[in-house]
């Protein structure tokens, strides 16, 4: 197989994914071809980046680079398409990090957090299939029990994934839940416990106090745990994720970003928004429903395929 096989692949998963995004971002923008990029031109073009949700102040930024130096020169759509990505690239390549295990860390403990219906849940089941398949020991904690069907959710993923998942019944305490999973996870000699939290924004008071339990009570067993905290965010509500990502930073500490639904929706320009606004690492993205849709970030690839361009081989 050529070593740019599994490249050419994710690109092909990456580029079907974002294709609701692509096809109006991209048609826009095409649209534009050989018309001069005058004020009305770039007026234009920041409309549409508005449109697929870069938001206001990132769009104008790009827009601004975009007609520096190349004020009234007429271009082509793919020329316009390629300065576009290069200035979406330079805003997310700073924060495409890929997501990293310490393997001094046993086990590696990782909490996930994010508001019911982001896809937390089938994230973790995702991430837990993933490492499994590295040949990682992985044992999953049902600690979100506001939600039976989360806990149901979580072991049927860990059934498809080889993993162990520790769980009570609905409504116990969720800290109880994480210590005994560390416990556990301790025990067998496992390699990465993956914790699945509530998300309920409506008393984020509540929410701040049971995550902030979690972290105490996980410390009790290791003192440097959590090892790293996911912000789950689901692309299709734009920038409400914005609010989510400010909200989940205070309260949880997050260290890492995985956006899902990118599939779902023409808006797919909220993570650029997100980076632009709060520079933290992206780590994966959701672009499918299948386990293997949930991709580590590239920047590049990321850029190209928001603007409806083949990817870049180099």
């Amino acid at each position: 197989m050529s070593k740019d096989a599994p490249r050419a692949g994710l690109w092909r998963r990456l580029a079907s994914g974002l294709a609701r995004t692509a096809s109006k971002l991209g048609d826009g923008l095409a649209a534009l071809s050989h018309r001069k990029l005058d004020a009305e031109t770039l007026a234009a073009i920041e409309d549409l980046l508005i449109e697929a949700d870069l938001g206001v102040e990132t769009a104008a930024l790009i827009v601004a680079a975009v007609g520096k130096a190349r004020h009234d020169r007429e271009m082509g759509g793919d020329e316009i398409k390629a300065l576009i990505a290069a200035e979406i690239e330079k805003i997310l390549a700073p924060v495409a990090k890929p997501f990293t295990i310490d393997p001094a860390r046993k086990p590696f403990v990782v909490l996930i957090a994010g508001v019911n219906g982001s896809g937390k849940t089938t994230t973790i089941g995702k991430l837990a299939a993933r490492f499994s398949s590295e040949g990682r020991k992985i044992v999953l904690a049902a600690a979100d029990t506001f939600r039976a069907a989360a806990i149901e959710q979580l072991a049927k993923w860990g059934e498809r994934a080889g993993a162990s998942v520790i769980a009570r019944e609905p409504g116990a305490d969720p800290a109880g839940v994480a210590y005994e999973a560390l416990e556990r996870a301790r025990a067998g000699e496992a390699d990465i416990l993956l914790v699945d939290t509530a998300g309920r924004l409506q008393n984020k008071a509540a929410l701040m106090a049971e995550l902030e339990k979690i972290a105490r009570v996980v410390k009790k067993l290791d003192d440097g745990a959590p090892h790293a905290v996911l912000l789950v965010l689901d692309a299709t509500v734009g920038q409400n994720a914005l609010g989510q990502v400010e909200i989940f930073a205070k309260i949880a500490g997050v260290t890492g970003l995985v956006m899902t639904k990118l599939d779902g929706t023409a808006k797919g320009g909220i993570l650029v928004a997100v980076a632009a606004r709060f520079g933290l690492p992206v780590h994966f993205i959701g672009i499918g429903e299948g386990v293997d849709d949930l991709a580590p970030f590239d920047a590049g690839s990321f850029a190209r395929a928001l603007v409806g361009l083949a990817d870049d081989p180099a």
